[in-house]
């Protein structure tokens, strides 16, 4: 293993000053979590783990350790944790959100359960947690998922080891932006990685482009996710009821705060325009669980007929008289995919960059894309190209979302294209596969030994 000199020293100045900032707001931190409460008091579960103490079961050290702060970092984690499983190793999964460590529990229960899997939140970056935390566990191989990069954990895995990998990397252009604000401190955490593993040659050049040396191109980990069997078939049940009704729906899905008014005028002008002899359902899936309230009062102001997917005890097999169902239900987004004729995806609309638009593919369902998809640069691009997708035009910060109403109009009075789209999406979901076997293969041919 290399030096940390080797990938950028740690900025001392810079540095001090993070972590007088850490100690400040720390309160803070913690009446956050007690404000989240008010929804679930899980919040407050596990509180000494996020000071890198209180784990109650016997430790077992040497394990992969994979850190996936939330829900699409988990889920995009499963393929390389199965695959480091079946190779007999054992894997400490780390998060710093409930609903990530909610996921994960769900998509590893029997693992975690037989102890294959050590499940615990990943310490706020204050030297001493991160340091009792390292010396806890004492992972041989830390992956941190995606855009994770916490500087005390970085900077100490690059002096001591575990090796510390980016993998599934992504970093957007204003990502970029705001990390060179930082100058030579910024540039140098991304450079005490010992490897980053990028999705694509655009991520790959922004990461040179702060003098980082190793990179790998390997490609997008979430094209490798399996979708749940059971969620598919309870989806395409759902989808032939609707269809024996003559009823399109379409599945506005992971939208965010701002977004929902958007979608619920412009399908509501959708409905008043008398283009449909059987009017579409529109199936609303918020990103996050505790705006479900909220969504759900923006419905009813808007004068929309709707009812709540956990008013059903299997799938939403009665829908006559709704214009909308919300999906106030978790992990089942396969179910809506597979039921869907087309996904507006959330995140788009407004400048949040997108959500992942894969999933979504590879259950066969066409794509319609805001403008507001850097999170997500080359799996849009080449979604679109590939005829799974495609963009709306127009301003959707507008007052009147007509550019909305119009794409959504055009493409679900048109089954054949719609059709045709499906078969798209399910060839570019299966043509992007593999990275899971290239990230593995490139972290088996780094300088040290797993064994």
């Amino acid at each position: 293993m290399s030096s940390s000199a080797e990938y950028g020293a740690r900025p001392r100045v810079w540095f001090a000053v993070y972590q007088l900032l850490w100690h400040l707001l720390l309160p803070l931190a913690f009446i956050r979590l007690a404000w989240r409460a008010r929804h679930s008091f899980a919040y407050l579960h596990h509180i000494p783990e996020r000071l890198g103490f209180g784990y109650d079961k016997p430790i077992k050290q040497e394990s992969i350790w994979i850190h996936a702060v939330s829900v699409g970092e988990t889920r995009a984690a499963q393929p390389l944790i199965d695959a480091y499983l079946a190779r007999g190793e054992t894997i400490l999964l780390t998060h710093m959100t409930l609903n990530g460590r909610r996921t994960g529990k769900q998509l590893f229960a029997n693992q975690i359960a037989s102890g294959q899997i050590r499940q615990v939140y990943l310490p706020y970056d204050l030297c001493w947690s991160v340091e009792h935390f390292l010396n806890i566990f004492k992972p041989k191989l830390g992956l941190f998922m995606e855009t994770e990069a916490w500087p005390t954990v970085v900077f100490r895995c690059a002096e001591i080891g575990p090796p510390l990998f980016l993998v599934n990397a992504r970093l957007s252009e204003r990502s970029a932006r705001r990390v060179n604000r930082f100058g030579k401190a910024g540039r140098s955490l991304f450079q005490a990685f010992a490897g980053i593993l990028a999705q694509t040659e655009f991520d790959a050049q922004r990461y040179r482009s702060l003098g980082v040396k190793n990179i790998s191109i390997v490609g997008n980990l979430k094209f490798d996710v399996p979708l749940d069997p059971l969620l598919i078939q309870q989806g395409k049940q759902w989808q032939q009821e609707l269809h024996a009704s003559k009823r399109l729906m379409v599945c506005a899905a992971s939208t965010r705060d701002g977004e929902e008014e958007i979608l619920l005028k412009a399908w509501k002008d959708l409905m008043l325009s008398n283009s449909f002899v059987i009017a579409p359902l529109l199936c609303l899936v918020p990103r996050h669980p505790e705006r479900f309230a909220d969504v759900a009062d923006l419905m009813y102001s808007a004068g929309l007929k709707f009812r709540r997917r956990t008013e059903w005890s299997g799938i939403p097999t009665e829908c006559a008289g709704l214009d909308v169902v919300l999906g106030d239900s978790m992990g089942e987004m396969p179910m809506y995919y597979s039921a869907a004729d087309l996904v507006v995806m959330g995140g788009s609309l407004l400048p949040f960059g997108g959500q992942n638009l894969i999933e979504a593919c590879a259950a066969g369902c066409p794509v319609l894309l805001g403008e507001h998809t850097y999170n997500f640069q080359q799996a849009s691009l080449d979604a679109i190209q590939a005829g799974a997708a495609k963009r709306i035009g127009g301003d959707l910060l507008l007052s009147e979302p007509t550019a909305l109403m119009e794409a959504l109009k055009v493409l679900l009075l048109n089954t054949a294209e719609l059709g045709t789209m499906s078969q798209a999406a399910k060839t570019y979901s299966i043509e992007h596969q593999g990275a899971t076997k290239r990230i593995l293969a490139a972290l088996d041919q780094q300088n040290f030994s797993l064994n």
